[in-house]
């Protein structure tokens, strides 16, 4: 189906936003009437724009406080509203959207909102335009969708129909399945947002908090089905009211916003993207740094080993039993220190992951191959990460030694020569790997890195989370696989200034977490320290084996416990912008000891006068 976007969605001058739209591929788009107002285009100017761009017009909007009012009222707004319907023409557009009053002048008179508003879409096909009309979830007194369908449909007029909005619907907890009893040719127009599910006024909700499709807790695909089956074959549109989109720039928000319908239309069944299954796991963590001897030192003393090297660049890989982490020395910014710069994620089709991801608007990363050099294919995720999808390495032990992919090309391990050494094996070696990863988002790309890892990746995101930082609130929400192989948290401050998110951190799993941290701190590293305050609440909470809180106490080591099991967790300190995190999951605990967040973010400034991710 033909994909719009109203211009409110978007920030810049109208321009801009049709720009924006255009290079996303959008079809079509909405004109808003504040932007039509600021612009120094005229109408005609803005249809020419329009046309060169390739997109059509396909509503004005909005018209306000038309119907049920008071004669002398009624007239003075079928004056402006002659001046409107000039205008769409001149735009070139045949639709245009009118809401549900909300004038204190408006009459609970469905019969005279009828008869007003088949005047008005007389009106409107004398000037060859259609009017949409939609009820506001705060409209005066018409607010459900079914209830504007009825004036619609008592007016019956060929020249009115119905706008129908996602937002407007499931924000009132209105059922959607009636849509299907409104016949499709007067479905004049749909609108979608989804947003978070949140208990407020429901006009700050929609005009600060609205996000695209898959962003937030609407089932805006399920309305979508039920708007199909009643026969509308009109544009899958967007309207978007929020804050931060507001102060993004209008091209990556565009994007998004693209990608949002893509993902959309493919969940209902009009649209099939190629298919892709879910990483199978990390295939390594790439740190960029200008100095490698700090995180090295750090890599060292939790017991990984340098296992090969880059044959033609400057990176090293560490290596502890499934985990690696990559070195790569210097192109990172001084002030930024080390980061985490990629992640290579296990794939049973790595060219059909990258085939998915870009069919999905994801950023395709060219790469300088020598001869010889494994073929990798890689997008960039919305904070520039970048993603490297990998052959899934066959079961057993971790082998250093390159291997194949299943269409017999080498697997990214080609890369490097073995360097002979090999991390230590101790008893608390026994089932190391990469057991998630934390990456900070931009404060306005945190939604967009939902959506993206969920469509393009196929991640499932998990339930969003607020934590108290000593300075503010970090917000973070985990997508990961189903099995739990791949763990991603993402993390944003409160604020754009906000700099609590900066640090990202690598989790690495083991089966004893109390003998990986001694063997840590026994190789010179050095754990978070915790305040014995934390130690002490423990205690009250929970009922521990003798000696085990003191042992906890001495390493700082951090305790959870949910439904399914228990959490033991520490943190070296930060080199740059990334520490690790030594974790133990035992009878299949879910989550990543967010209650002791506060704690470890706490404690971080106090160390370092630095927030962690």
């Amino acid at each position: 189906m033909r994909t719009s976007i109203a211009t409110v969605s978007l920030s810049g001058s109208l321009t801009e936003k049709l720009t924006a739209a255009s290079l996303a591929g959008f079809d079509g788009v909405e004109i808003f009437e504040n932007d039509l107002l600021a612009s120094p285009l005229t109408p005609e100017e803005i249809r020419a724009r329009c046309a060169d761009l390739g997109l059509t017009i396909d509503l004005y909007q909005p018209l306000r406080d038309i119907e049920a009012l008071p004669e002398e009222e009624f007239a003075r707004a079928l004056r402006r509203a002659r001046h409107k319907f000039e205008l769409t023409r001149r735009l070139g557009a045949d639709t245009v959207l009118v809401c549900s009053s909300v004038s204190p002048q408006a009459l609970d008179d469905d019969a005279l909102a009828a008869e007003q508003l088949s005047r008005l879409a007389g009106l409107a096909e004398e000037h060859g335009v259609r009017v949409a009309y939609e009820a506001l979830a705060w409209g005066r007194h018409i607010s459900t969708y079914d209830h504007a369908w009825r004036v619609v449909e008592a007016a019956g007029h060929p020249a009115l129909g119905t706008c129908l909005d996602s937002f407007h619907i499931l924000s009132r907890g209105s059922d959607p399945k009636g849509i299907e009893d409104i016949p499709g040719e007067k479905i004049f127009f749909l609108q979608l947002a989804d947003a978070p599910l949140l208990a407020m006024d429901v006009l700050q909700w929609s005009r600060h908090y609205r996000c695209f499709p898959g962003q937030g807790g609407f089932d805006v695909a399920g309305l979508v089905r039920h708007v199909l089956r009643a026969g509308y074959d009109g544009p899958l549109s967007l309207e978007v009211f929020n804050d931060v989109f507001r102060q993004s720039e209008a091209g990556p928000t565009a994007v998004d916003a693209r990608r949002s319908l893509l993902t959309l239309q493919e969940t209902v069944g009009l649209a099939t993207p190629p298919a892709s299954s879910p990483p199978t796991g990390i295939a390594f963590a790439e740190l960029v740094t200008p100095d490698a001897a700090p995180v090295t030192a750090v890599l060292g003393a939790l017991g990984f080993a340098r296992t090969a090297r880059h044959r033609g660049k400057p990176v090293d890989l560490w290596q502890r039993g499934e985990a690696r982490v990559l070195v790569h020395t210097g192109p990172a910014e001084r002030r930024d220190g080390t980061r985490l710069a990629a992640v290579g994620l296990r794939s049973t089709d790595p060219a059909g992951a990258a085939r998915r991801a870009e069919a999905l608007l994801a950023p395709v990363l060219p790469r300088r191959r020598a001869p010889g050099d494994a073929p990798l294919e890689a997008v960039a995720a919305p904070d520039g990460t970048e993603l490297f999808f990998c052959a899934t390495e066959p079961p057993g032990p971790p082998d250093r030694q390159a291997t194949r992919q299943p269409d017999g090309r080498p697997d990214w391990r080609a890369d490097f020569e073995d360097t002979g050494e090999n991390a230590e094996d101790t008893e608390d070696g026994a089932a190391w790997r990469v057991d998630h990863l934390s990456l900070a988002q931009p404060w306005h790309q945190f939604d967009e890195a939902t959506l993206f890892h969920r469509s393009v990746l196929g991640l499932r995101p998990q339930e969003s989370v607020d934590v108290a930082d000593p300075y503010g609130l970090l917000r973070s929400r985990a997508v990961t696989t189903d099995d739990g192989a791949v763990r991603i948290v993402l993390t944003v401050g409160a604020a754009p200034t906000d700099d609590t998110a900066h640090a990202q951190h690598i989790a690495l799993a083991t089966d004893d977490v109390v003998a990986a941290a001694r063997r840590f701190r026994a190789a010179g590293g050095q754990l978070l320290p915790i305040p014995a305050n934390y130690h002490d609440d423990l205690a009250a909470r929970f009922e521990f084996a003798d000696g085990e809180l003191e042992t906890y106490r001495e390493l700082g080591i951090l305790y959870d416990r949910d439904a399914h099991g228990t959490f033991r967790h520490c943190y070296t300190h930060t080199v740059g912008r990334v520490f690790f995190e030594l974790v133990q999951r035992d009878g299949g605990y879910r989550g990543y000891g967010a209650a002791n967040a506060p704690v470890r973010l706490a404690a971080q400034h106090a160390v370092r006068g630095f927030t962690g991710g």
